[in-house]
């Protein structure tokens, strides 16, 4: 596998979702994790054909030029969002969802292809971003279940 920057790799993903085709890309970074793995998922993205909602997963720009894939939290009706990885507590927001230019439409995860209607993605839409303040722990107590998963 190739490794390209993110500064010159993510314009050009831009440019094609904004003319309007649909792209996959391996996400690198771990603020997404459990759901989504460094380097071992990829998501397809397109461009926003509806209103953002809350649980949706958005690939936006932040101000100082970073490219960021986060879960919207909350959404207000002046066209405001505040966003988080499902792996992290802080919450960043208010953002204008103009800075939005692609949505997750699907996940490539362990071999298998999820979609918004799908178990997995429907937990993480709506129980773990109620799950904020105790992520850390839920984290936590799902690695130490993990010890005692019979071997393959």
């Amino acid at each position: 596998m190739r490794y390209v920057n993110n500064d010159e790799y993510i314009p050009i993903l831009k440019e094609i979702i904004e003319s309007g085709n649909t792209v996959s890309m391996v996400v690198s970074g771990n603020s997404m994790r459990p759901l989504i793995t460094h380097q071992k998922d990829s998501v397809q993205l397109e461009a926003p054909n509806r209103p953002l909602k809350k649980g949706d997963i958005v690939f936006y720009q932040r101000a100082n030029g970073r490219y960021i894939l986060h879960r919207i939290c909350r959404t207000d009706s002046k066209g405001h969002m505040w966003c988080i990885g499902d792996a992290q507590t802080v919450i960043e927001g208010p953002l204008d969802q103009k800075c939005v230019f692609a949505i997750v439409t699907s996940i490539y995860r362990k071999g298998k292809r999820y979609y918004p209607k799908d178990f997995v993605w429907k937990f993480f839409q709506y129980v773990w971003i109620r799950m904020i303040p105790i992520r850390p722990y839920a984290v936590s107590f799902y690695g130490f279940l993990c010890r005692f998963r019979p071997k393959k």
